[in-house]
């Protein structure tokens, strides 16, 4: 009778010990992710807006294609390559799920939101009407105008390709265009 009664405790502590994740394991992917404060900020606002963006709220799956593009080699970065290319398949879907879960950083709002500009229709389609993204694009709204303007042009010189549609997109605008696109983007 003991035997039996001792064996279902048992094995009940096991059912629930392989339910319950490890409290380490949350710690393991904090730990991993507090890397990315150096650049990307420790409360979600980038140490340098200019270059870096927020990914604190940003779209889980373009964050997974981002970190696994960096590790592939797909899209090019000397900072980012290499912590990439450190994290296996499942760290790299915690961390994109652990920065998507976090909120979106807080900004001051402008006084009077700007007129959309020329070209901007074509972007609603894949980053949403509100340009604070979706599947299958990251938000957009609230990027650094110089970030935006950065990213812009590296995809209609070709520099970045790591998405099939947005070469093509950004070449039919004028420099202007983009620019003013992403001055717009960046007051929302």
């Amino acid at each position: 009778m003991h035997t039996r009664f001792f064996s279902a405790i048992f094995g009940m502590g096991i059912g629930l010990a392989l339910a319950v994740p490890p409290a380490h394991a949350a710690d393991e992917i904090e730990a991993k992710a507090q890397l990315c404060a150096a650049c990307h900020g420790d409360k979600g606002v980038p140490a340098d807006p200019k270059t870096v963006p927020p990914i604190w709220g940003q779209e889980q799956g373009y964050l997974m294609k981002q970190l696994r593009d960096f590790r592939n080699g797909e899209r090019a970065s000397a900072i980012m390559a290499p912590i990439a290319k450190g994290l296996d398949e499942g760290d790299l879907r915690k961390i994109a799920a652990y920065f998507a879960a976090k909120t979106w950083p807080a900004r001051r709002a402008s006084a009077k939101p700007p007129s959309p500009p020329k070209g901007i229709a074509q972007c609603q389609a894949c980053h949403q009407p509100n340009f604070q993204g979706g599947m299958p694009a990251p938000r957009l709204a609230g990027l650094s105008q110089e970030y935006l303007a950065a990213a812009m042009r590296a995809f209609a010189t070709e520099q970045r390709t790591n998405n099939l549609d947005m070469p093509r997109f950004m070449q039919m605008l004028s420099e202007g265009e983009r620019n003013a696109i992403a001055r717009y983007l960046s007051a929302l």
